[in-house]
């Protein structure tokens, strides 16, 4: 599939990382209404710099559109792509209104292409695992998720400092103005829904606890730095989810069942470990323990934290195994190695890689635009709780989505795709 990207800004730079896992993927060329960023990026990864974006839009080579514009702009540079007749990539949030979001796709439906959305941590070899575990029984009924998204407190810590490889600065301000929902929940909410199946009734709680994080920003910014989410889904299931800029780091995701229950470290890091611990009384009493809390490897003696399973492959896991960088110094592999090994790893392309194989096979989009319009809904409700909090019921729903596309092999060498899907039930 040919390509074209629209907005050059840091986040580019993550999704370039794992492009030479892709060859299936071409990118015809970019656009930013920063002349200077397109000009950067261009020169860098030597990509075709178009002049404006009605002629990125006017390219009969260009098939879909990656949508990378700040959350503001989603709308509009959708919009006009979806007209042109391109399908549409888009980063999260799809939109900041439901109805704008649902208004997309019927155009979308109009014009004969698709539209997808990040974010696509869905297809990484962690959340397979996890999934195949769920469905094969390993932890009985799954009853709870905890998933935490605290993203450290972000007036700590030097963020404006902070450039990509090709001189973006990071987000500071925008990642504050919009907040750690709009910014975060969908990362939990697409493996979560994607599980369990459409929520079907919404607790939340959004405030603002930190002020005056950067000085060239109002004190108050009226947007959220903490919220909570607890959902609740058809077949009894319960989840909750929290998001943070003002907490030291935690990515951690729980799925609690009868009979056990599945860790991960982090929904960045695509192959996160995965630990099963199925509860035994002598595990459970054994958390009573403050030395085998405080000494993990002890009290894994006990059956506390359980055992690590082999992780579920799928057909794009190479792309975080090994530096795919098109053009990078020794010092900037090395760093790309430690990051890669010991912070996270992600491949921001799979979801595109995806799209691509979708459309190229005429197959039905995996993640419906009935579940993206699902987890966008969420999003907007827990954005918009506020520090009053909020009990409501989505409008939204979605057929359960099926197997996970591009599965391998199971860790016992049998298709993963034998397992029933939790929503189905």
């Amino acid at each position: 599939m040919k390509i074209a990207v629209v907005g050059c800004g840091y986040v580019f730079d993550i999704y370039m990382r794992t492009l030479r896992a892709h060859p299936e993927l071409t990118i015809i060329g970019v656009f930013d209404i920063n002349s200077e960023r397109s000009r950067r990026v261009g020169n860098f990864y030597k990509l075709r710099i178009y002049g404006s974006y009605e002629a990125m839009l006017a390219d009969s080579e260009v098939d879909a559109v990656i949508n990378l514009t700040s959350i503001q702009a989603h709308f509009a540079v959708t919009k006009q792509a979806l007209e042109a007749g391109k399908h549409v990539y888009s980063e999260k949030p799809l939109t900041k209104s439901l109805n704008d979001s649902a208004q997309l796709f019927d155009i979308a439906r109009e014009h004969c292409v698709r539209l997808y959305a990040a974010p696509c941590n869905i297809y990484s070899d962690m959340i397979r695992t996890i999934y195949e575990a769920v469905g094969s029984g390993a932890i009985g009924k799954p009853r709870l998720i905890y998933a935490e998204l605290d993203d450290n407190p972000i007036h700590l810590l030097d963020f404006d400092r902070v450039i990509s490889p090709t001189g973006a600065p990071w987000p500071l301000e925008e990642e504050l103005r919009e907040g750690c929902t709009y910014e975060h929940l969908g990362y939990h909410l697409v493996w979560i829904c994607g599980l369990l199946g459409p929520a079907v009734a919404v607790t939340a709680y959004s405030s603002e606890l930190v002020e005056s994080k950067v000085s060239t920003l109002p004190p108050y910014l009226g947007t959220p730095d903490y919220s909570v989410a607890c959902l609740h889904f058809r077949n009894g299931e319960s989840a909750r989810i929290t998001c943070s800029f003002v907490a030291p780091r935690d990515h951690r995701l729980r799925v609690i069942g009868d009979k056990g229950e599945l860790a991960g470290d982090s929904y960045r890091h695509y192959r996160s470990p995965v630990y099963l611990e199925q509860y035994t009384k002598m595990s459970l009493n054994a958390r009573k323990f403050q030395t085998l809390r405080a000494h993990p490897m002890l009290g894994r003696l006990f059956g506390v934290g359980g055992k690590r399973l082999p992780l579920v492959h799928n057909w794009k896991s190479h792309a975080v195994l090994k530096d795919q960088a098109q053009s990078a110094t020794f010092k900037q592999r090395l760093l790309e190695w430690v990051r890669r090994r010991e912070i996270y790893a992600q491949d921001k392309f799979i979801g595109i890689a995806e799209m691509a194989r979708e459309i190229r096979e005429d197959k039905p989009q995996f993640l419906s635009p009935d579940f993206l319009l699902h987890v966008n809904e969420l999003t907007l409700i827990v954005q918009a709780a506020g520090p009053g909090g909020i009990a409501t019921k989505p409008t939204t729903t979605f057929a359960p989505l099926g197997d996970i596309p591009g599965t391998l092999t199971s860790p016992a060498g049998h298709d993963a795709s034998c397992w029933v899907h939790l929503a189905l039930c």
